[in-house]
């Protein structure tokens, strides 16, 4: 008998792959970080005020996107959506959501290097750019 030799790697069943990953996203969404993440968002969502300044910059930066594109933006309209970006990120629900995210996307980034190290491959190359 022949015995089939694949880059030495322990090949596992799909089910028992897929239990892996729901345990690991269980674990991970009963982390400290995740917890602040989900709070931050649902404070953010509710904070009408920075919704309300959120959109303003949306707006602003949507009406002006064939000239951001083609970097002819007029020192005025340049101005007026950098004055409107820092009006919301200044906002204190988002300052909190962008710290719980940048929390998060640490935590995420050090459980990676975690698994790469484990499985021998680069996880977040293996993954694409969806990954954290």
């Amino acid at each position: 008998m022949n015995d089939v030799l694949v880059n030495e790697l322990e090949l596992a069943p799909a089910s028992v792959v897929k239990q892996a990953a729901r345990d690991f996203a269980a674990t991970l969404a009963e982390t400290p970080q995740f917890k602040a993440y989900e709070a931050a968002a649902d404070r953010l969502n509710q904070d009408t005020e920075a919704q309300r300044a959120i959109e303003a910059f949306e707006t602003k930066q949507q009406s002006l996107q064939a000239m951001l594109m083609l970097n002819a933006v007029s020192e005025t309209d340049q101005a007026e959506l950098q004055r409107l970006q820092r009006a919301f990120s200044s906002l204190p629900a988002v300052v909190a959501y962008f710290q719980a995210q940048a929390d998060l996307m640490a935590l995420c980034q050090t459980t990676g290097d975690l698994l790469s190290q484990a499985i021998g491959v680069n996880y977040a190359t293996a993954c694409g750019s969806g990954c954290c």
